[in-house]
């Protein structure tokens, strides 16, 4: 029992596990609440986007000695704003404006990266995420970041839920669909600029769209399932944080990993959306 207590409690004894813990947990809870509107909205897409574009304004930043998070949530408000703006005019796909703007300005990050002789530790970090390297300021700002990512959702959370549904009746009633488009897409780059330091840019969009797949397969109601992904990204969060201590693997991959075996399970026993389901139902 002694073994077994001290499993589940001795990565708690170190200050730098409790925030990464926190700092996880909090990104996860806030991505997993944005990532049920980008799965509803089929943005998936742009949850990849802005992550790699967030980048260039990291390294912008860093060549300039500003701040890192400040320089990224430039970057990608920027991006998102653009792509809004470019997807509306309908000259080129949709799609094909994310392609373009995400890769041009993640193009520019490492253009700017091979300028710098020190840029190994502090950008890398951003690329591939340092959650254990998270400091006590890292975790203020998170928290901060995403509660007001979470109290702007509680606020326009009708105007949300009537865009993602039927953007057309929205608008017939006088709905600034447009601007609460924009207003997502904020929201979903303030979301990456949090996640960056915790998962990294390259596993951003799992914590966005793993957790909130999930839950959809486990619930039609959008407020249900906005909480399920959130419990589901803590979980993970915890999960992948003990798997990477007691197997001294990365936590972001493992925090990812987590998240996608949990997906599996509920994509195989999920009920009546689930593949055991839906199969002994083509077998009545």
């Amino acid at each position: 029992m002694e073994a077994v207590a001290d499993f589940f409690s001795e990565p708690w004894s170190f200050e730098f596990m409790q925030r990464a813990l926190i700092a996880s947990v909090i990104v996860s809870v806030v991505a997993g609440v944005i990532g049920t509107f980008v799965i509803l909205k089929g943005m998936a897409f742009v949850g990849d986007a802005l992550p790699h574009a967030s980048f260039g304004g990291v390294a912008i930043a860093f060549a300039l000695g500003g701040s890192l998070y400040v320089g990224g949530a430039v970057a990608a408000l920027v991006t998102a704003l653009l792509i809004g703006v470019i997807g509306r005019r309908g000259v080129i796909r949709y799609d094909t404006a994310i392609g373009i703007l995400f890769v041009g300005a993640f193009a520019t990050g490492i253009l700017v990266m091979s300028t710098q002789d020190n840029y190994t530790a502090d950008l890398f970090a951003f690329v591939f995420g340092n959650v254990l390297g998270v400091s006590w300021d890292d975790v203020w700002l998170t928290a901060g970041v995403g509660a007001i990512v979470l109290l702007l959702v509680v606020l326009f959370y009708k105007e949300l839920l009537f865009t993602a549904y039927d953007p057309a009746m929205a608008a017939a009633s006088g709905l600034p669909v447009d601007a609460v488009q924009f207003g997502l897409l904020a929201l979903l780059a303030m979301t990456t600029v949090i996640a960056m330091q915790t998962v990294g840019v390259v596993l951003v969009v799992a914590l966005l769209i793993t957790p909130a797949a999930t839950a959809q397969l486990l619930t039609r109601s959008l407020s249900v399932m906005m909480v399920v992904a959130a419990g589901i990204g803590a979980l993970s969060s915890l999960v992948g944080l003990y798997v990477a201590w007691h197997a001294d693997v990365s936590a972001s991959a493992s925090i990812v990993l987590a998240a996608t075996a949990i997906f599996a399970l509920a994509f195989v026993l999920a009920p009546q959306r689930g593949a055991l389901w839906q199969s002994s139902l083509m077998r009545r």
